[in-house]
C-alpha cells in the first residue's frame, strides 16, 4: 500500500510551509519591496533559486524516505520530480495567456510581478483545496474487484473520468488555433465581472496600488481585475494541471501539493524570461498535447498496467526537452513571432 507522506513525515509539512513562508517574505518585503520592471538577469536568477529549492527538496525527500527503503525513497523521489516537470510544463501554457492578459490591460511592465505574487498567492489556497479534496474523492470512488482480460482489477471512476479527459484536452490542444486567445476580450472574463460586480473600478492606474480614491470616493484601480482574471485563468488551468498530476502520486497529496506549489512560485521568474525568449517555446504545445495524452492513458490503463513513475518522468522529460530543441531548430518566422 502506497504511503502517505504527510501521514509518516508530517516534519516534510512543516518544513516545507517554513520554507515558502520565508521566501515569499524575502521576494515581497525584500527583493521586490518597490515596483520595478524585472530584468533578464533577476528572472534567470531568481529561475535557478526557485529550480535550486525544488531539486534540493526532492532531494530531503529522498533522504527522509531512504531511511525506510531505497524502494520507497526512489518511488517519492521519482514522483515529486514527475509532478513538479509536468506542473512546470502545463503552467507554461498559462503564462502565454498571462502576457495576452498584460497586453490586453496594458499593465505597466513594473507592476507585473506584483499581479503575479498575488495571484499565486491564491493559487496556493485553491491548489490545496483541489489536491486534497481530490485525493479523497478518488479515495471514496474505487469500484468493487472484479476481472479483466484475466485480471483482477479495481477501477476508479474519477481516475478513469481524469484520463479520459486528458486524453481529449491532449488531442484538442494539439490542434488550437493559438488566435483564439490573442482576440479574446479579457474584460468579460468571469474574474473581470466579479471585480466589476462588487467593485466601482477606475479607468486609470494608480501606481501599483490596487485602490485609489477619486473625487473622494475609493475605487478599484485595473490592476485589481487584472489580478481577477489571472486568478481565474489559473483556476482554468488547475483543470487540466490537477488531474495529470494525480496519475503520479493518487494516494500522497503532500507530494502532489509540495511538487505543485514549488513549480507554481517559479512562474514569476519564468513569466519574464518567457516574455523576452518566446521563440524558445514555438513548439512546446505540441509536447504538451502529447504529455497530457501520455497521462491520460496512464490513468486508464492503470487498473490493468502500472507505469512506473521513473519511467512518466523519462518521458515527460524526454518530451519537454524535444519540445524545446524543435523550437529551436524550426523557429516561427519573424512575422509571426512580432504577432
Amino acid at each position: 500500500m502506497e504511503k502517505d507522506s504527510l501521514f509518516y513525515h508530517p516534519g516534510l509539512l512543516a518544513g516545507f510551509a517554513v520554507l515558502v513562508v520565508i521566501m515569499l517574505l524575502l521576494d515581497l518585503g525584500i527583493f521586490n519591496k518597490k515596483s520595478h520592471a524585472v530584468t533578464n538577469k533577476e528572472a534567470i536568477i531568481w529561475s535557478l533559486v526557485w529550480i535550486s529549492l525544488s531539486m534540493a527538496f526532492s532531494g530531503v525527500i529522498y533522504w527522509v524516505f531512504n531511511a525506510e527503503s531505497h524502494e520507497v525513497a526512489l518511488e517519492k523521489f521519482s514522483q515529486f520530480q514527475s509532478a513538479y516537470w509536468i506542473e512546470k510544463a502545463l503552467s507554461v501554457d498559462n503564462l502565454f495567456v498571462f502576457i495576452l492578459v498584460f497586453g490586453f490591460f496594458n499593465v505597466p511592465k513594473e507592476n507585473h510581478h506584483k499581479v503575479l505574487f498575488w495571484g499565486i498567492i491564491g493559487a496556493l489556497v485553491l491548489r490545496a483545496i483541489f489536491i486534497f479534496s481530490g485525493v479523497e474523492l478518488i479515495k471514496l470512488t474505487y469500484l468493487p474487484e472484479m476481472n479483466i482480460f484475466g485480471h483482477n482489477v479495481q477501477i476508479n471512476v474519477i481516475m478513469t473520468l481524469f484520463g479520459l479527459f486528458l486524453v481529449y484536452a491532449g488531442i484538442k490542444s494539439a490542434f488550437a488555433d493559438d488566435d483564439d486567445d490573442e482576440e479574446k476580450d479579457f474584460s468579460k472574463s468571469p474574474g473581470a465581472k466579479f471585480i466589476y460586480k462588487f467593485f466601482k473600478v477606475s479607468k486609470n492606474y494608480d501606481k501599483d496600488n490596487f485602490f485609489t480614491v477619486e473625487n473622494g470616493i475609493k475605487v478599484a484601480t485595473p490592476l485589481l481585475v487584472v489580478v481577477g482574471v489571472i486568478e481565474f485563468t489559473d483556476l482554468l488551468f488547475a483543470v487540466d494541471s490537477i488531474p495529470a498530476i494525480f496519475a503520479i502520486a493518487p494516494k500522497d497529496p503532500f507530494i502532489l501539493y509540495t511538487s505543485n506549489i514549488f513549480a507554481i512560485l517559479g512562474l514569476r521568474a519564468l513569466y519574464f524570461l518567457l516574455a523576452n525568449f518566446i521563440h524558445l517555446f514555438s513548439k512546446l504545445k505540441y509536447g504538451l498535447a502529447i504529455i497530457l495524452s501520455f497521462i491520460g492513458v496512464k490513468m486508464v490503463i492503470a487498473p490493468i498496467y502500472h507505469i512506473e513513475s521513473m519511467h512518466s518522468l523519462i518521458v515527460v522529460g524526454g518530451v519537454l526537452v524535444l519540445s524545446v530543441l524543435a523550437s529551436v531548430a524550426f523557429p516561427e518566422k519573424k512575422e509571426e513571432a512580432a504577432d
